[in-house]
């Protein structure tokens, strides 16, 4: 065979190579762009709505899509090198399935954002006044922060970041065929996210869940926990972190930086916002 032929050959042999890299970077493009969108919607939905720790959540379905976006926006950048694995793994080279995957992660979170819509809504009604902020608020949004720390050095979070971090050994012994079977593996991620995430999304709540800037924050430990080098790095910064602002807000809230008192900013309707 000609110097020429083996070119030829390899540039052959190569070829579905590419493409499946160019459709996974297309597909993690994709993903971003969602996300961005997701931001850019988010934004606008919360403009002036950020009433600080434990913000009413306004209407069902108004809140479920606007979490429902708002953990696109949140979750897609981090997940994405996970979706694009499992694009990798899959026979056929269709989008269908890794889209399936991730609208099953978004569908895992969906059902957070219920439980915890009737766990808010059925608190206030029961405790009322009494976790106002210059009462029992102040203190619940301090010890929710810290318990959030301490869950991060807990042997649950390391399990559940590990699935996240390190998704083959989870791909590969959940497997599913097919779309549908995309989307039941993308549930079940969701579920270990959730697992890994959930006192961090909580910390949210206690920060202020319609706050933007908290949004941003909240993500930002997400990402840093899934991506950075180091779990340990991970885990112990994003305690450290959650364990200082816990104090700080219970403490000495004015020295929290964009942190809105409940009382002390504009009150905003929250009713659905007419499109």
């Amino acid at each position: 065979m000609t110097v020429s032929a083996q070119k030829s050959a390899s540039a052959v042999g190569l070829a579905p190579a590419y493409a499946a890299a160019r459709s996974r970077l297309g597909l993690v493009g994709l993903l971003l762009v969602l996300a961005v969108v997701g931001w850019w919607w988010t934004v606008d939905q919360m403009q002036g709505m950020d009433d600080g720790p434990w913000t009413a959540l306004g209407a069902f379905a108004w809140f479920l899509a606007v979490w429902v976006v708002m953990m696109a926006a949140m979750m897609l950048p981090s997940v994405a090198p996970t979706v694009a694995l499992y694009a990798s793994m899959t026979k056929r080279r269709s989008p269908v399935a890794p889209l399936l995957f991730a609208m099953g992660y978004l569908v895992a979170w969906a059902v957070v954002g219920v439980v915890a819509f009737v766990v808010a809504t059925s608190g206030g009604r029961v405790f009322g006044d009494v976790l106002a902020w210059d009462r029992g608020g102040r203190w619940l949004a301090g010890a929710t922060l810290v318990g959030a720390a301490v869950y991060e050095l807990t042997p649950l979070k390391d399990v559940c970041l590990g699935k996240c971090r390190s998704p083959l050994g989870f791909l590969l012994g959940s497997w599913r065929e097919g779309a549908l079977g995309g989307m039941s593996m993308g549930i079940r991620h969701g579920g270990w996210c959730i697992g890994c995430c959930w006192a961090l999304m909580l910390s949210l709540f206690a920060l202020g869940v319609m706050s933007i800037v908290w949004m941003a924050f909240v993500a930002a430990l997400i990402a840093f926990e899934k991506l950075v080098p180091s779990r340990r790095a991970a885990t112990y910064g994003t305690a450290g972190v959650l364990l200082a602002l816990g104090v700080l807000v219970m403490v000495a809230p004015d020295a929290v930086p964009a942190f809105t008192i409940p009382g002390t900013g504009s009150m905003s309707d929250m009713s659905p916002i007419a499109p």
